[in-house]
């Protein structure tokens, strides 16, 4: 009989699956599709979870078939990731009309994310003490125990580096080693090194332009091809997020969530906070926010849907540019270095709220000013390089935790709750990047309102 409902369960997946196809035969917009996916995803996954329960093994076996869909999606994105990032950065120094703005974007990419993390972290404080979660303490089952002797044995990853010495190793050593992402900050590895191959251009462009402009010709055609990759897997997206919510929903652990109800939502409500941040930057520079959202929404929902920045860059890049008339050079610098820099989600918002929980068990004063202020500092700093890949906000978790000799046991008591609020820190992550793009294209007068304001100007995979 479990058989039975397994082929079942399966067959109702596939035949989704056929729907979206016939949806995008049928030309329908790119957003409706990825949004309908999302809500179908929704309600499959919540009707699979009110049928058969958590752990069945119908929802498990089941899981195995549609898992497949939304992480083989993700895989072919992740797969872009290291072309997409050098081809993007090289490019924005090869398209960049005026040299000297290279400075101007590459400054305001980099306040603006570091910026709004060092915000992102102290709204994070401010919600752990406006929900009385300082010093609160949280059930350890046996997923808990597991999490946190995995995490103890990662920890020594870190431990007996210095923020410093964290920060040298960001500067690859082996870029192709990088390229083929065999480090935790291989993202920004390949970023330091594609900046470097970007400088060199405008020195050579100076003394040779012949060959700078060969260099050139042959970036651009990359970058086509990279890109025209990028559209064909783009087309894979309603599919990928129905997949995705679908598994959210079906395997999520509502007992967990209610236990942990109240650390849920004091995330949700600091995440929140710092989309309005967002929203109060675009202001600042003009931007309806309401366009800016209602624009972004198929990259943001796939953000929120796959859990991964580094899978929504290709998509990230051509929001920015297609929908939201940020020029690309800015798009591709903000994109690119939003990836591994300043993430308000993983690096901003969770690190703070789980230092700030824990603090009070080892007789720290969350109220105290210089713990804030030094909480902050860190978190700031500790954003470089550790998000955007697998577990990265884990991985900047344990840094914070460890830097200020605070214990690291909270970030593995929380693992039952962890893919739920990762999925809104991911969607925080990516519009960061984002609004960093429209704000620095504003600033240095490159932003095309006209496709900003466009209704037609949106995003189409077709």
């Amino acid at each position: 009989m479990t058989n039975l409902f397994i082929v079942i369960v399966v067959l109702i997946f596939a035949a989704l699956i056929y729907g979206f196809y016939l949806m995008q035969k049928r030309h329908l917009k790119f957003s409706t599709r990825v949004f309908t996916a999302l809500f179908v995803g929704i309600l499959f996954g919540g009707i699979l979870q009110a049928i058969f329960g958590t752990g069945s093994e119908v929802i498990t076996q089941s899981l195995e078939w549609i898992t497949m869909v939304g992480n083989g999606y993700v895989a072919l994105l992740q797969m872009l990731i290291m072309p997409l990032v050098f081809v993007s950065i090289v490019g924005a120094f090869t398209k960049m009309k005026e040299s000297e703005k290279i400075k101007k974007i590459s400054f305001t990419v980099l306040a603006t994310l570091l910026g709004t993390t060092a915000i992102a972290a102290l709204i994070g404080i401010v919600m752990v003490m406006l929900f009385g979660l300082d010093g609160a303490s949280f059930t350890e089952g046996a997923a808990e125990t597991a999490r946190i002797a995995e995490l103890a044995e990662r920890s020594t990853q870190v431990q007996d580096l210095s923020i410093p010495q964290q920060i040298v190793s960001f500067i690859p050593n082996n870029v192709f080693a990088d390229l083929a992402g065999t480090r935790s900050t291989s993202t920004i590895g390949v970023v330091i090194f594609s900046a470097f191959v970007g400088i060199a251009y405008l020195g050579v462009k100076k003394k040779a332009p012949k060959e700078a402009q060969t260099f050139a010709d042959l970036m651009d055609s990359l970058y086509k091809i990279v890109m025209r990759i990028v559209t064909l897997v783009l087309r894979l997206t309603p599919y990928g997020v129905l997949a995705l919510m679908t598994n959210v929903l079906a395997s999520s652990d509502f007992e967990a969530i209610l236990n942990l109800g109240k650390f849920i939502l004091a995330s949700y409500a600091a995440l929140i906070i710092v989309l309005l941040v967002h929203s109060l930057l675009l202001a600042s520079v003009k931007v309806n926010p309401i366009t800016y959202f209602k624009k972004a929404f198929p990259v943001l929902s796939f953000a929120f849907t796959s859990r991964s920045s580094a899978g929504a860059l290709p998509l990230n890049i051509e929001t920015q540019t297609k929908a939201l008339g940020v020029d690309e050079a800015t798009a591709n610098f903000a994109g690119s270095f939003g990836l591994s820099i300043g993430q308000n989600g993983c690096a901003g918002v969770y690190p703070a709220m789980l230092a700030t929980i824990v603090a009070p068990t080892v007789g720290i004063n969350v109220f105290d000013w210089q713990f804030i202020l030094l909480l902050v500092a860190v978190v700031t700093i500790s954003s470089f390089g550790v998000a955007g890949v697998g577990g990265g906000a884990t991985f900047a978790s344990l840094i914070v935790l460890g830097s200020m000799n605070l214990p690291i046991a909270i970030v593995g008591l929380v693992i039952s709750v962890e893919p739920l609020i990762d999925m809104d820190r991911t969607l925080v992550n990516v519009s960061d990047s984002m609004v960093a793009g429209v704000v620095t294209s504003s600033r240095i007068h490159e932003l095309d309102r006209a496709t900003l304001e466009s209704q037609t100007a949106v995003i189409d995979a077709d």
